[in-house]
Formats: structure tokens, sequence, C-alpha cells
């Protein structure tokens, strides 16, 4: 009796884990159908376009003023349906698209990214990093190349998210938390990066497109979040390790599968090239500090002599552009995947294939980032946020944190992180400001909201792409397999992430070169 009593107990205890599981996969069920039923990105900002036209004039005949809290100027609203207003968005369609400041950042990064991806030299690093690790640090070096992949946008996600479970497998480790860690890396340390990546520059761009709602001689560049992305790599390669060796391993069992795996090392001829191409990037790394370092260096404030306010970093695309390109030259010309000016221009215009989209996207994105500004609208919601949040009390690390929790929660229903900084940042980012933080910080809350939830979320672009990764070890993974192995990584990530950010507030740190925690 008592053993049917213990099978009873067993058998009741299952069927409450499996009704808990159950619902919260019914829970992630529904924000899939309303993710999916949400329009694309760029209907989206076209119809936000319409909504500032019509809340424009709205606002303008309720009378609501505001005053600038910096100069004291009394901040009227602008409709958008007044006859200056008409005239204004007729005029200036063409001119919001091509003056929009990620636009031009982006093209040309990616062009110089492009010979770089092209010619192999994105590939075999990773690859070299991966493969060249000791036993003990291979869960840690799959994430620190997962980290390491925000170079190349998308290069992680096809490349290395595979790759790691090929790791894995050859060290008769599992191949889901291969998986687990590469993706944990790759999408979950979205906000943290060893050097500038591809979407640093755009982020920063709209981050200064809002914050001249404010401040319009205020510049921000794309190395704000510098010192707190480099820091937060650390942090993320230690925890996300621990997540995995202890907690999700132990989840998934040993594995059945076949022992061993065959998968391409780095060859003799790639290493080569990867050497060639690492004393390149010293040369232009040497040659740079030649122009910045000495009092008198070409590339300082020629009255000042500035590095902070200086040529360098005004044009600091121009020094991206550079360092991606010349390595990826001298590696595709030693390797052999460039052997004439036509393998270079293909390369580059490949890497130009992918931005259809995006180039529409940003379209609409310059349509709604300038009508909030001609509308004054995004200046009158900050000072008025900003009086809220006074208010009620709620600055300092709380608010940081609130914001870390809002921008999580809209990742789970938009993917795009440019898309939905888009959106945020004109609203945010001078709300903060006239609370007294620097875009800096308010930019790195929201990486970390933003990258939390990536591998969770099924409006993740890529998300199909690893399940599908995953089937190819046992068929009968499916999206809620990817959920609840990377469920701990989004929670763990949250806890440290924002207890990182707190500390650094607090510390009063700059989260890049010329960003302070707090408005001078």
């Amino acid at each position: 009796m008592s053993g049917k009593k213990q099978t009873r107990k067993i058998f009741e205890s299952k069927k409450k884990k499996d009704e808990k599981r159950s619902a919260f996969l019914r829970v992630l069920d529904s924000i899939e159908k309303v993710g999916n039923k949400l329009p694309h990105p760029a209907s989206l900002f076209a119809i936000f376009v319409l909504i500032i036209i019509l809340v424009s004039d709205l606002v303008t005949r309720l009378q609501v003023t505001a005053v600038h809290p910096g100069t004291g100027e009394l901040i009227r609203p602008v409709s958008l349906l007044a006859p200056d207003g008409l005239r204004w968005l007729y005029t200036s369609l063409v001119e919001n698209f091509v003056l929009f400041p990620p636009l031009g950042v982006v093209l040309v990064v990616l062009i110089a990214i492009g010979v770089a991806e092209g010619a192999g030299l994105i590939s075999a690093l990773l690859r070299h990093m991966v493969l060249a690790a000791p036993r003990r640090l291979v869960t840690a070096a799959v994430i620190a190349a997962g980290i390491l992949s925000h170079l190349a946008s998308s290069a992680g996600y096809v490349l290395l998210v595979p790759l790691g479970a090929m790791v894995f497998v050859a060290f008769k480790r599992h191949p889901m938390a291969g998986i687990a860690a590469a993706f944990c890396g790759v999408s979950g340390g979205f906000g943290a990066n060893f050097f500038i990546g591809s979407i640093d520059p755009i982020l920063a761009g709209l981050s200064e497109s809002a914050a001249h709602l404010v401040d319009t001689e205020m510049h921000i560049s794309p190395t704000v979040n510098m010192y707190f992305m480099f820091v937060s790599s650390f942090l993320l390669i230690l925890v996300g390790s621990w997540i995995t060796e202890k907690i999700v391993e132990p989840r998934l069992g040993p594995y059945e599968g076949e022992a061993a795996e065959d998968f391409e090392n780095v060859t003799p001829g790639e290493r080569k090239g990867l050497i060639w191409a690492g004393i390149s990037v010293l040369a232009v790394l040497a040659l740079f500090l030649l122009l910045v370092l000495p009092a008198n260096g070409l590339l300082r404030d020629p009255v000042t002599g500035s590095v902070l306010h200086s040529p360098f970093m005004t044009g600091l695309v121009s020094f991206l552009f550079i360092f991606f390109l010349v390595p990826g030259l001298v590696y595709g010309l030693v390797v052999g995947t460039i052997r004439n000016d036509r393998d270079v221009i293909k390369h580059m215009t490949n890497s130009m294939k992918g931005l259809a989209g995006y180039i529409v996207l940003v379209f609409f994105a310059g349509q709604f980032v300038y009508c909030f500004k001609e509308s004054n609208m995004g200046v009158l919601l900050a000072i008025n946020g900003a009086e809220m949040l006074k208010s009620i009390g709620l600055t300092g690390v709380g608010l940081l944190v609130a914001f870390v929790v809002v921008s999580a929660f809209i990742n789970l229903f938009m993917g795009s992180a440019s898309a939905k900084w888009a959106i945020m940042a004109p609203i945010f980012v001078p709300m903060f400001m006239f609370v007294g933080y620097h875009p800096g910080i308010t930019q790195a809350a929201f990486r970390i909201g933003d990258s939390i939830t990536n591998i969770i979320t099924p409006m993740m672009s890529y998300f199909a792409l690893i399940v599908a990764f995953a089937q190819k070890y046992d068929e009968r993974y499916g999206m809620g397999t990817i959920i609840a192995t990377m469920l701990p990584y989004t929670l763990i990530f949250f806890i440290s992430w924002s207890l990182l950010l707190a500390v650094w507030m607090l510390l009063g740190l700059p989260t890049g070169p010329g960003a302070p925690i707090f408005l001078q």
C-alpha cells in the first residue's frame, strides 16, 4: 500500500509539474500570437507617423505647454495638420530619410565588414577562438566567441551556434548545451562586446537624434557604452558558463547520440591568414595612435588638443571602416579568397544585399523621428514625464532598472533592436536627460533589457533557425525546448547585469569615453 501511495505521489508530482509547464507554454503561445499579429516594423513607423500628426493637432488645440528646465523656454506643440506643418511634411520627406543619422553610418561600416566576412576572416577567427581553448574553458570560449561575433551582426547565429553544438559533442558533452552557450553569447549578450560592433553606430545615431530634442549640440559617439560593454562581457562569460555547467547540462542529462562529430578545423592557410590579419590590425592601431596620442596629433582638436572632442571621435566611423577593411583585405589576399579588385567589390556588394529591408525601415523611421521632433511632442513628453518621475520619487538605480524591465518586455514582441530604440529613444533619452542622466547610461540600460529576452522570444528573427539546429540532434526539440533551456540565462542575466548597472551608477563610472553618468 505504501508503494502505491509513493507511486501516486510521484505521478501527482509529475502531473503538477506538467500542468505548470503547460500553463507556462500557453502564456508563451499567447505572446507569440500577439507578436505575430503586429505589423511589420516599417508599417509600425508609418502608423506612428499618422498618430503623431493627429495627436500633434489635438495637443495644439488643447494648448498643452511645458517649461524647458534647462533654458526656461516655454515649449508649445506644433500641429502637423496646420498649413505650415503640412508644408513641412511635403518638403522634408527626402531630407528626413537622407539625414537620418544611422543610415550613412551603417552603410559605411557594413561595406568594410562585408570584406572581412566575405574573405572568411570572421568565420576563421571565431573557429580559431573556440577550438584553441583548453577543455575546461570550452564553455567560456564559446560564449566569448558569441559576444565577439557582434562585430558582424548575423555571423554568430549562422556560424557559431551550430559550431557550439559540434564542439560540445566532440568533447562528449550535450550538443543542446553547446547551442545554449553559443546562443546566450550571441543573442543574450547582445548588449556586451569587447570592441565596437555593427549595432553600436546605429544605436548611437538614434540616441544622438533623440538627445537633440533637448540639446542640439550633443554628440553621441558609437563608443558611448564601450567601457560598460567591455566589463559586461566578462560578467556574462562567467555567469553564462556557470548557468551552462550547473543548470543547463545537469537538466539535459547525458547525450545518447553519437559520441563524436566531424567539424572543420582552422587550416594552416587560414592560420597564416589570421596571423597576417592580426599584424595588419596592429599596424592600423599603431597608425592611429601616432595620429592621436602626440600633443599635436593630426586627429586631435587643432584648437584645444582634446581627444574626446576631436576629429578622431567625430569621425570614428572612418576608423571602424579602416579597422575592418584592412585585415579583411590582408586575410583574403593571404588565403586566396581575394585575388583582385573584383573580389573586393563583390564582398562589399554582398554585404549590401541584405540591407534592402533595413533601408525601407529607415525611410519610415526617419519620418517618425523628425515628425516627433518637429511637433515638439518628444520634448513635451520628456519634460512632463521627467516631472512625473520626480514627483513619485522614482530616480537613481530604481529608475534605470525599471527601464531595463520595460525594454525587456517590449523585446518579447518586437525583435529589431534598432527599430525598438528608434521608437523608445525619442521618449526616454530626453526624459532621462531632464532628470539629469547622460544618454549613454540610458542606452546602456536599454541594451541590457533588449538582450536578456532575445533568447526566449519567438519574435527574434533567428529563433526558428536555432530550433532547426537543435532538431538536428533530436527531432522532438521544439520552441518549448529552446525557451525552457534558455530561460535560466534570461533570469540570471537580468539579476547579475542589473546589479552591475547599479554598482556602475553608484560608483559614478562613465559608460564610455566622454559619457559620464550625469550630465555636466
